[in-house]
């Protein structure tokens, strides 16, 4: 390999460059020895979170005044879609009458939405998936490091189990987190029976890397694309059942109920006909995704662009309880140049395979495979608290992400047989991942809270189950790296199950209506709400730029751009129906 390579960095990022370059033989060798950046103790952990993570952060925060959960304090972003009203069109009414009818309704179709679908048709039930923007559109599509399953002979789901809780820092729901690891390895099976790619050596036998937190390497890829292959196959074994009908560019806006409390389907918004429609169903499943495109406290995302929290609002104005949305997950390597790819994600598997963390001078801060909260609190404390990140020139920061001692470290070639996307990308850019360390800064990548489940996915709303991003629980307030396509597949197919059962076990559909929404619409009146504020946004508006590390320090009741919530989002007509 070419070490000789033109350095494609401008200053002053061109001059920290060659200090990472200086320092990387040493580093290389105590690597290879087997000796690593200490890890933190639990204390260490825990006051670096709390001192550093945004979570923990003075400002950008206030209490709910309306619903179940008032006095809770949430993000300023996320506490004014809870508390807005819902599309004039909605609340003026009246609402279109169902032009479709459904055994079961999806909402949403991305990785939970799509499993969800598949497990309830699969059963006989007749499914119709309603998605925002095109099937698989989703935080699914964009994942790349893997999937956590404990399948090998010296792992166990017990052993996955007491990770997911020490990840969490013991505020998982116990319940849903034994449910994530004991269906793992089936679901491993049945992801390998629909013809998913995982990398395998020769042998035909699994390869497995670390995650951040974990205490056994469990981790299952397809190169750097693993969410996109998965999609892949879940979309082709929807595709193949007549039973389900996919419903395109028309996301949710209200969720209907019937006169004994069911739910009963939902509202939609054709975002191309620029029309509501309404599809009853006996039961329905919220797997609406995440919340990344609010950018809390001002931080770019790796999530796509659909991701609005819209289930959150549905799901809240229906009375139903959520949890930990006071917790959100920044991924800690989120790119921080070039510009134009600020936010986007640099898998954890880069450091699963030996990249190091390092600061402005070159040295190493961090044991890189901390939990994911605490990683992100360390890079934030080496930029603000002692200044020794890398300044972009273009008002951002970052620390490097040493990607060459990966080949150094494993063999020439083995950065582009295990990171064929990322790798070809940046190459196109300029950049070698093979000679040249990426910069790096934390990212908003997930959504820790959400809806209250069982583990069937069900909710307090009969006939409502959640799956997904959208839920909280199972993860607490820490997720762990490659929980989260596992998660949505677990509880994907329990929902989905479930959802049809119910369904089947359901003989008359009551009449849809809007009518749980009462006692919020006095609610919100009481507390003077400004009508001209409603939600689900459904898209997030732009009009400006975000640096990594120039996050907002206060936060803003406007939406990441200075739109207010919900003005940036369609226009509907009032009573406007078909």
């Amino acid at each position: 390999m070419d070490r000789d390579l033109p350095n494609p960095f401008p200053e002053p990022l061109r001059s920290s460059a060659r200090l990472v370059e200086a320092t990387r033989d040493q580093r290389l060798a105590r690597s290879r020895r087997g000796e690593a950046f200490p890890t933190l103790s639990l204390a260490e952990r825990q006051a670096w979170v709390e001192d550093f993570h945004p979570d923990h952060q003075e400002g950008g925060r206030r209490e709910l005044r309306v619903g179940g959960a008032a006095g809770t304090v949430l993000p300023v972003e996320l506490a004014d879609l809870l508390e807005a009203w819902p599309h004039p069109a909605v609340r003026i009414g009246p609402i279109p009458e169902p032009d479709l009818i459904a055994d079961v309704l999806i909402l949403g179709g991305g990785g939970a939405g799509t499993a969800a679908a598949i497990a309830a048709a699969e059963a006989g039930a007749k499914v119709v998936i309603a998605t925002k923007l095109r099937q698989g559109d989703s935080n699914t599509l964009m994942a790349e490091g893997g999937i956590q399953v404990a399948d090998q002979e010296c792992d166990s789901p017990v052993q996955h189990f007491l990770d997911i809780l020490g990840g969490g820092h013991f505020s998982s729901d116990p319940e849903l987190a034994q449910t994530l690891a004991a269906d793992g390895p089936a679901t491993l099976q049945w992801l390998e029976e629909l013809g998913m790619l995982f990398d395998k050596y020769p042998t035909g036998r699994m390869k497995i890397r670390h995650g951040g937190g974990t205490s056994r390497k469990r981790m299952h890829s397809a190169g750097d694309v693993t969410g996109l292959e998965l999609m892949r196959v879940l979309q082709d074994r929807g595709a193949a059942l007549e039973n389900i009908t996919v419903l395109p560019f028309q996301p949710a806006v209200e969720l209907l109920t019937d006169e004994a409390g069911r739910a009963a389907g939902a509202v939609l918004y054709h975002l191309v006909q620029k029309r509501l429609r309404s599809v009853a169903a006996r039961a329905t499943v919220l797997a609406t995704g995440g919340l990344g495109r609010l950018h809390l406290r001002g931080f770019p995302t790796s999530n796509h662009y659909g991701a609005t929290a819209d289930g959150l609002v549905l799901a809240y104005r229906a009375g139903l309880p959520l949890r930990d949305l006071q917790h959100n997950q920044y991924h800690p390597t989120g790119i921080a140049w070039p510009e134009r790819k600020v936010g986007l994600l640099i898998t954890e598997k880069f450091r699963g395979l030996g990249a190091q963390l390092l600061n402005r001078h070159g040295d190493e801060f961090v044991h890189p495979l901390e939990p994911r909260d605490v990683t992100t609190a360390a890079i934030i404390r080496e930029c603000r608290e002692y200044a020794n990140g890398v300044a972009t020139g273009e008002g951002g920061m970052g620390v490097w992400l040493d990607i060459p001692l990966i080949d150094l470290l494993h063999g020439v070639g083995t950065i582009e047989r295990e990171f064929p996307g990322r790798f070809k990308e940046f190459h196109h850019k300029g950049l070698d991942l093979r000679v040249h360390p990426l910069l790096a800064y934390p990212t908003l990548h997930y959504q820790n809270g959400g809806v209250v489940i069982a583990p069937d996915g069900g909710t307090d709303i009969p006939g409502l189950l959640a799956a997904g991003e959208v839920t909280g629980g199972t993860h607490g307030r820490n997720r762990l790296m490659g929980n989260a396509l596992l998660e949505i597949l677990v509880f994907g197919r329990r929902a989905g199950r479930a959802a049809a059962e119910f369904a089947f076990n359901t003989k008359e559909l009551g009449v849809p209506s809007t009518g749980h929404l009462e006692v919020f619409l006095e609610q919100l009146a009481t507390a003077g709400v400004d009508k001209s504020r409603f939600a689900p946004i459904l898209l997030p508006s732009y009009g400006g730029n975000l640096k990594p590390g120039q996050a907002v320090p206060g936060g803003s009741p406007a939406s990441p751009r200075g739109e207010p919530v919900g003005r940036g989002a369609p226009v509907f007509e009032p009573g406007a129906g078909s």
